[in-house]
């Protein structure tokens, strides 16, 4: 396990619900995070993909330390970050940064791109080189990209894909292991999106990073994820590598996501899967008993609601799978 650096073991994460004015009375509590346990190995990018609200965000956030969790390890290194304080903590959080989902939002508009990208510096002046903070900055824009000579120019300046690489240079500055890319390209044309991609992947070859990459486009993740783990209403219910998640899904939840993908290939858009969900996602405050997906599922039977299904390998699954269930299911190839 020693080329493990980034672990979960239980991780949650419940926001609470409370009425009354005056006093707050808790009344329950919004299950964003509810026991996500996943590993992250030296050198591989790690997929997380899932509908809106199923808690890839959040636990994005609780990974880079912008969400305290209500309980569970993160472990960079081995080092559990929920009980760590002081200089300890400031210590390991510099082996984990995060690159945000909008690069329009992200960087602050009265700072130059030179103070964005050496904030970390002035916040870890030890980490700062011994040729200086200013040659730094400006072999990380070089590194990205970006010309080093733009270094005073302020973010207006500078187009959505120019933004985003802003923002991988700041990831970059503490010289992390582990970088938490929460939608990096969502916000960005389709073309530029194939720019920070490889952007991305030359990063990881040359500086040997390790990725958790969270996004909706099922086809980003696929071409750039040694493995994927799938989130259903804050929990992880299919965990593999890609071929085995994109080629053989067997959880029904897994392989709705890939039928609802649009087929390119008008020869064989007569042959996709028909798989209709019944019914809404159902709120993270008030899951299902079971099963958490047994509310939409076609392969639903009275045990789903008894017994929550674990996270395992079973009989009919090459890979672990969270259904009681499991069974690959032949897909409509559309990558």
């Amino acid at each position: 396990m020693s080329d493990v650096v980034l672990e979960t073991r239980d991780l949650v994460k419940h926001y609470p619900i409370s009425k009354g004015v005056v006093l707050r009375t808790k009344v329950g509590a919004v299950r964003a995070v509810d026991g996500v346990d996943l590993q992250l190995r030296r050198g591989e990018t790690l997929g997380i993909v899932g509908e809106s609200g199923c808690g890839k965000s959040t636990l994005a956030k609780l990974l880079v330390g912008l969400e305290k969790p209500t309980r569970g390890e993160i472990r960079v290194r081995g080092d559990d970050l929920t009980r760590l304080t002081g200089p300890a903590l400031r210590r390991a959080r510099r082996n984990i940064q995060m690159v945000m989902q909008d690069p329009y939002t992200s960087l602050n508009p009265r700072m130059t791109v030179g103070d964005i990208v050496g904030e970390p510096f002035d916040i870890h002046p030890d980490a700062v080189p011994h040729h200086g903070k200013d040659r730094a900055v400006r072999e990380l824009l070089d590194i990205v990209g970006l010309n080093p000579d733009h270094i005073n120019r302020y973010p207006h300046q500078f187009s959505g894909g120019q933004r985003q690489r802003i923002g991988i240079a700041r990831a970059l500055a503490l010289r992390p292991e582990i970088i938490v890319c929460d939608e990096p390209v969502s916000a960005l044309d389709v073309s530029i999106q194939a720019q920070v991609i490889n952007l991305l992947e030359g990063l990881q070859r040359e500086l040997g990073l390790s990725y958790v990459f969270i996004a909706h486009d099922l086809s980003v993740v696929r071409h750039i994820s040694d493995r994927v783990a799938v989130m259903y209403l804050g929990k992880v219910v299919e965990t593999g590598n890609h071929v085995a998640i994109y080629d053989q899904p067997t959880h029904p939840y897994t392989q709705a996501l890939l039928a609802a993908v649009p087929v390119p290939d008008p020869r064989l858009r007569g042959r996709r899967d028909q798989l209709m969900l019944d019914g809404d996602v159902p709120s993270p405050a008030d899951p299902p008993s079971g099963c958490r997906f047994r509310t939409r599922c076609w392969k639903a039977q009275a045990s789903c609601a008894d017994h929550e299904p674990l996270l395992e390998i079973r009989q009919r699954s090459a890979h672990p799978s969270a259904c009681h269930y499991a069974e690959y299911r032949d897909v409509v190839r559309r990558f």
